[in-house]
């Protein structure tokens, strides 16, 4: 076990690597950022001392070594709109996007795999084809246009829920959290409705799916030739081995949802991080914009250990097999 821990530590000590790399290049692809924060008034010698001052004047690899010899002491360069750290400016957005993220997929568990399970059950009834017609919707309806028609919907027309914002938040170990007052549950419901979608139309073909697998199989027969309810049956047989491939697709798709949260940040006016990284995208903030990204490839990293060592728990084949 410790082996493995320090072999998966390594591998992404690697990943990181890569990616700071990969995302310097292709940052120095894009263009300057100096052209966009150097006005066209400055003069010649202002605009070299600019330059300079930011470092933009020595070759690629000289900038990302400077880059990573400070990484390694904890600064992640300013931002050079916001002049802050980087790495606490995007600290700043996180709670709001992961709020975000853990309420959307909490809304796609709690939906998905309950009509998920009826769709299983009852393969050839008409609920379980307005569900699987659902779930179809859910992956072919685009993210900005959903968010748009539940704004018009319950903002607009009914005036029910409120189109933008976090609303009220609340100081928790220093950080702004807006799930802790009833207001600001009001103002994340859309979002993280649009949020959702798609993911509560993964759950329910993954768990439709695993049901059509797993009933046919004969544990389950013998649990019923043994008299066993059928709650019983669904709830300790059926769902158990459904755990094995949901825990594993819904941790990762947490870490695609909160990456992936920037086109509803946008349209719902939500002050997250994804927010933040498309504004210094715009700008071409290289250490906010790489310091969001080595945050993000920590939080997959992290993510998918949690749910290697989920996986040996809920499957105990895996642990006879790496323990062989």
């Amino acid at each position: 076990m410790i082996f493995w821990v320090f072999k998966r530590f390594l591998q992404a000590i690697v990943i990181i690597l890569l990616m700071t790399v990969v995302v310097f290049i292709g940052l120095h692809l894009i263009g300057n950022p100096a052209d966009i924060l150097i006005g066209p008034d400055t003069d010649q010698r202002d605009r070299e001392a600019i330059i300079q001052q930011l470092g933009l004047n020595l070759p690629l690899w000289q900038q990302y070594g400077r880059f990573l010899l400070s990484a390694l002491h904890g600064d992640l360069g300013y931002s050079y709109v916001y002049n802050q750290p980087a790495l606490e400016l995007v600290l700043q957005r996180l709670p709001a996007t992961l709020e975000l993220a853990f309420a959307a997929l909490i809304i796609a568990i709690v939906i998905g795999v309950p009509l998920g399970l009826v769709s299983g059950l009852h393969p050839n009834s008409k609920w379980s084809h307005i569900i699987m017609t659902g779930s179809i919707l859910g992956f072919s309806l685009p993210t900005f246009w959903v968010g748009l028609m539940l704004i018009m919907a319950f903002s607009v027309s009914l005036g029910w829920l409120p189109a933008g914002g976090r609303g009220t938040t609340v100081t928790v170990l220093g950080m702004q959290w807006s799930f802790l007052t009833a207001n600001g549950l009001y103002h994340m419901i859309l979002p993280a409705l649009n949020l959702a979608l798609f993911k509560m139309s993964l759950v329910i073909r993954l768990t439709h799916a695993g049901v059509q697998e797993v009933l046919p199989l004969d544990y389950i027969k013998f649990a019923r030739a043994k008299g066993l309810s059928s709650s019983r049956i669904i709830g300790v047989h059926v769902l158990r081995n459904l755990m094995i491939p949901l825990v594993t697709v819904i941790g990762l798709e947490l870490g695609v949802t909160i990456a992936g949260a920037v086109v509803t940040e946008s349209i719902f006016s939500w002050p997250g991080a994804g927010k933040l990284i498309l504004d210094s995208i715009n700008n071409l903030d290289r250490p906010v914009i790489l310091a969001y990204l080595i945050l993000i490839v920590c939080v997959f990293v992290t993510i998918n250990f949690l749910v290697d060592v989920t996986y040996r728990l809920i499957d105990p084949r895996v642990r006879k097999e790496q323990s062989a």
